[in-house]
């Protein structure tokens, strides 16, 4: 071989082959084991929450809230005004709200969710239909005259305006519950059942995970419900944001009737980020992208 003709260099000869005496040599693996490349780690889950979908609504929420207190501030507000605003009744009704919305969603989930599952059980499958027209029913009836109803069978106060947010607000979360159950593929909970699984474990191991997604949609779609069905609470001697409401309506004073409203919607958009961020972190890792 001449000076001028170019070699390989070594670094381009594939891993375990060298040359002696210019001929080229692979080394022999042996017991015909190869050297394995290590596993490659495993992707990194994405965040569920971002930043974004954490600070993006409070912060129009907190901008909206800021607006309106500075516009409430500068508005001329008379002696009637003052008195449906004074001594600490605004915040007295935003409690007031939050806990008829609090206490009646609580009822709510116990009776739905346990309903549901039920219903979609053999013994009593054949009483879905009946139960939901039973649910429709109470859902069909107007808010106002289905309170009025309770008012005149329990007295006025908090309780019947409770009992009639629960009854209007059952529908959504028994439906999702049902149809969430149905939904499950029938070959899955066969296979939990060959495996040896209990009736019990198959529930709470294989159906309820697998239909969380549409379970929690229906209880958010009830929280909200609950929000906007609060107001009338002060019909029946409730209380709530209703009442500031209903002072500015009956008073004819603006200032009044567009805090109570601007306080309801920002406490129903406020429930429901809530509860869109409890339904990402409650969803199962196994259903991310789908639908």
């Amino acid at each position: 071989m001449s000076p001028r003709e170019e070699r390989t260099p070594r670094d381009t000869r594939p891993p375990g082959e060298h040359e002696v005496m210019g001929l080229a040599f692979r080394d022999e693996v042996r017991g015909g084991e190869r050297e394995e490349e290590p596993p490659a780690p495993p992707p990194r889950q994405p965040n569920r929450i971002t930043w974004q979908k954490a600070t993006f609504l409070p912060f129009v929420l907190l901008a909206a809230l800021l607006a309106t207190w500075l516009w409430f501030r500068g508005a001329h507000l008379d002696s009637i005004a003052h008195q449906a605003v004074d001594d600490g009744k605004v915040w007295l009704a935003l409690r007031q709200h939050i806990w008829l919305t609090a206490v009646s969603t609580f009822f709510v989930l116990i009776i739905a969710i346990p309903l549901g599952i039920a219903l979609t059980r053999a013994k009593l499958r054949k009483a879905t239909p009946a139960a939901m027209a039973v649910a429709n029913l109470g859902q069909a009836i107007p808010a106002l005259g289905l309170l009025v109803l309770l008012v005149i069978w329990l007295g006025v106060g908090p309780r019947a305006a409770i009992i009639g947010m629960i009854i209007y607000a059952v529908l959504p979360v028994l439906a999702n519950t049902i149809a969430g159950l149905q939904a499950i593929d029938p070959t899955l909970t066969e296979a939990a059942r060959g495996v040896g699984m209990s009736p019990l474990g198959v529930l709470t191991k294989v159906e309820l995970p697998l239909a969380v997604p549409l379970i929690l949609a229906g209880v958010r779609n009830a929280l909200v419900l609950n929000v906007g069905t609060a107001t009338l609470a002060t019909f029946g001697g409730g209380g709530g944001l209703g009442d500031l409401i209903s002072a500015g309506i009956v008073t004819q004073r603006m200032p009044v009737l567009v805090l109570g409203s601007v306080l309801t919607i920002a406490l129903a958009l406020l429930v429901d980020w809530l509860a869109s961020l409890v339904e990402l972190l409650l969803r199962p890792r196994g259903l991310e992208g789908t639908t």
